[in-house]
Formats: C-alpha cells, sequence, structure tokens
C-alpha cells in the first residue's frame, strides 16, 4: 500500500498555480555547527539539475504536521551540481522546521519546490555592499559575500544567542562585520546600523531579517545612506 504524503493545503495548490518546481532531497548526513545551529546534508537528486544556481538562492521545503505539510524558506548552502549535493543551515527554535531537522536522519527525504528565488548581483558592480541579517538569512549572506569576491562589504548581524557569534561568517581583507544583541527584538540591530550611516549612495544594500526589522533598516539605507530604493534589496525572512 502507498504511504499517503501529506497535503500541502492551499498553500501547495498556489504553488502549484505558480509553477513551481518540485524535487525531493535525501538526508545523507548531519553537522551541529553550534547549540543553536544544525546543517544538513543532502543527496540534492534533480534540484540542481534543473537550474542556474545562484547567490542567495533558496527553496521551499514542506514540512510534515500531522496531515498537512507547510512551507518554510531556506537557502541553499554549498549547491554542488557536479557532486549533486547540497546542505541545509537550521536556525534552531520552538517551530516545525526545527522538529523535522533535529529529528531527521540519514534516508529520510525532503520535498522542496523551486520558486521565486531570482537574485542576481547588480551590474555594474556598486562600490560596496550595506549587508544585514541574522542567523536565519547568515546562509544567504555567506552566499553572497563569496559571489561578491573582493568588493568591499560592511555587514551587519543580529545574534540571538552567545554562541552565534562563533558561527562561520565569509570574511576577508574588505568585509567588516559587527556583530549586535538581538535582545528580543531587532531594534538593536536598527540602531547599529542606524549609527554606522554615511553617504552610501554608490553601494547596494541587501537587507533580510524579520518582518518588523527588514522594513526598519530598508528605510535607514535610503534615507540615512542614501543608497536608491533601486538599488536595495530587502525581504523578510521571518515574522517576529
Amino acid at each position: 500500500m502507498t504511504e499517503r504524503k501529506p497535503s500541502r493545503g492551499i498553500q501547495g495548490a498556489l504553488v502549484k498555480l505558480w509553477r513551481g518546481g518540485d524535487h525531493e532531497l535525501t538526508v545523507t548526513g548531519r553537522t551541529e555547527v553550534s547549540q543553536h545551529y544544525l546543517r544538513l546534508h543532502f543527496d540534492a537528486g534533480t534540484l540542481l539539475a534543473d537550474r542556474p544556481v545562484h547567490p542567495t538562492m533558496w527553496v521551499r521545503g514542506w514540512f510534515p504536521d500531522g496531515d498537512r505539510s507547510h512551507q518554510r524558506g531556506y537557502t541553499l548552502v554549498n549547491p554542488d551540481p557536479a557532486a549533486g549535493t547540497v546542505d541545509i543551515d537550521f536556525a534552531l527554535h520552538d517551530g516545525l522546521a526545527t522538529r523535522w531537522a533535529i529529528g531527521a536522519r540519514p534516508g529520510d527525504t525532503l520535498e522542496v519546490t523551486v520558486l521565486g528565488s531570482n537574485f542576481a548581483l547588480p551590474t555594474p558592480d556598486p562600490a560596496g555592499y550595506l549587508i544585514v541579517g541574522d542567523t536565519a538569512s547568515l546562509p544567504a549572506i555567506n552566499s553572497l559575500l563569496d559571489a561578491i569576491g573582493d568588493t568591499p562589504a560592511r555587514v551587519f548581524l543580529a545574534a540571538a544567542h552567545n554562541d552565534d557569534r562563533s558561527l562561520p561568517v565569509k570574511t576577508g581583507a574588505a568585509v567588516d562585520v559587527t556583530w549586535v544583541d538581538r535582545d528580543g527584538s531587532g531594534q538593536p540591530l536598527v540602531e547599529a546600523v542606524t549609527s554606522s550611516a554615511f553617504d552610501a549612495g554608490d553601494h547596494f544594500g541587501w537587507v533580510a531579517s524579520d518582518n518588523r526589522t527588514t522594513r526598519g533598516i530598508a528605510k535607514v539605507l535610503r534615507e540615512d545612506y542614501a543608497i536608491p530604493r533601486r538599488s536595495i534589496k530587502a525581504q523578510a525572512y521571518w515574522v517576529a
């Protein structure tokens, strides 16, 4: 008898209507990066053969909850089309995806959909980047830093736990990283970005945090850093 898959409900119907591409990842291993950060390793199946990988590329993972599945967005980490492998990092908290990730073991599968991930580096190259996020968007930030090479970047990151500051961030001579304690809200991050403002009209801004913090920082980049709206990529990665 074929096991019945959990229903995706209205979310699944909308994704199908928008012609999202479905794929299945298979867990091959796990690395506990820190007490609050878990990396799962996957056989990518057909995912990486379906389309080119781009910086900050993310997928919608479908996580089971009884007879339903709900989607959560996750950035691809270390995608290797030649090897057919990919990793996904989970910032651990009390949530559906976290519970699945903690219990995941080799052989388990995760259904994912590619839809809505279409970021491209700006052209011509900006003078520098202002990048703001937290541990949820750190995988995307690392992929962006890797893609921009030697272009200067100022990075602000919110830490929800003390050990978050030890998480790996791609650094270099042109990258300056500032960690800020989240302290229960995104306000300290907004204040840190605001206090460091300079005329950055020739820079590109990239922001991904919770919905309220993302909106606040995007406004600061426009008004205090003088970055044009067209040169800001702001996307809420989670809801506060």
